[in-house]
């Protein structure tokens, strides 16, 4: 006989339903940010004047965190596909973002779950690198060894859009003559954003479109029952799972010998609870039946109720 203990509710799962998603993407924007803070301080103080420890830091460190144009610079830094959306040049590019990314992504996630936020983030943002470069090579900006992209533009155009495709007449800003549809928010952000990425260049402003596509194909299929960061959910659970030492400790066995039978509940013989059992046969048949409610209508059988 074998006893093995009830499994315990992990507090900290690494991306469930209970974690918040928006802030861990603030916090990754915000962390990148002072990281590179942090050398462009180191190189200022090292070099004078202040253009050339610029210079240093750009060509340095900050080259490290930008998607180029070239190809044959991102076949030497490909991290630079997922790590570009999360880096900002200035503080002002990420309060920015940051703003923008609350303002959309809380509503999100309060209507369609927080799950939902950080797939539709890293696709804008891969959707809106892979337009990026695409254009840039087939116009002559991918020549310019100075050409690149950085920054949450695209992620957060796609959660914008998606926000608005799951329900544009969300109304917010109640007090205000009963409160703006979303859809006039997204288009007062969309009007800016492209006002300011047009002045970049037109690689911009496609991988700006691209995230604006992917935010409207991930509500698209998830209104028809198809959810496209399933399996990062999968993929999330199965390393929480595996670096979490409870579930090594759940599947340990402990034997003991003993002559003593173990506690078995006896349930109580209810006309309404074989009525309920007999009902749950004819919708789903007798396999349906759980071992306890099997031994139950045995009971029954041999009892008068």
């Amino acid at each position: 006989m074998s006893i093995r203990e009830l499994p315990k509710k992990s507090k900290h799962p690494l991306l469930g339903a209970t974690d918040n998603n928006l802030v861990i993407i603030i916090f990754l924007n915000a962390m990148i940010f002072v990281v590179l803070s942090f050398f462009r301080l180191a190189y200022t103080m090292s070099y004078n004047p202040a253009s050339v420890a610029e210079t240093h830091f750009n060509q340095e460190v900050f080259n490290w965190f930008v998607l180029h144009a070239s190809i044959d610079k991102l076949w030497s830094k490909p991290w630079t596909i997922l790590l570009y959306m999360f880096s900002h040049y200035n503080f002002w590019s990420l309060i920015t973002t940051i703003l923008w990314l609350w303002g959309f992504g809380y509503i999100l996630q309060d209507l369609a779950g927080n799950r939902k936020m950080l797939p539709i983030y890293l696709y804008g943002g891969i959707a809106g690198a892979l337009a990026f470069l695409l254009t840039a090579n087939i116009t002559a900006q991918a020549a310019s060894t100075n050409f690149y992209i950085v920054g949450g533009g695209a992620s957060v155009m796609a959660v914008a859009v998606a926000t608005t495709t799951l329900a544009p007449n969300y109304k917010i800003f109640p007090f205000i003559n009963g409160g703006i549809p979303l859809w006039i928010l997204m288009a007062v952000y969309a009007a800016l954003q492209f006002s300011v990425m047009a002045t970049s260049g037109g690689s911009i402003v496609f991988a700006l479109l691209a995230g604006a596509m992917v935010g409207f194909l991930f509500i698209h299929q998830l209104n028809r029952g198809r959810d496209l960061g399933n399996w990062m959910y999968q993929f999330a659970s199965w390393v929480n799972n595996l670096f979490n030492p409870e579930k090594k400790y759940q599947q340990q066995h402990h034997y003991y010998k003993t002559e003593k039978e173990p506690f078995l509940k006896k349930p109580n013989l209810t006309q309404e609870r074989i009525d309920t059992i007999l009902d749950k046969i004819n919708k789903s048949g007798y396999e349906s039946l759980t071992a306890e409610e099997k031994d139950f209508l045995t009971k029954a059988s041999k009892e008068d109720i």
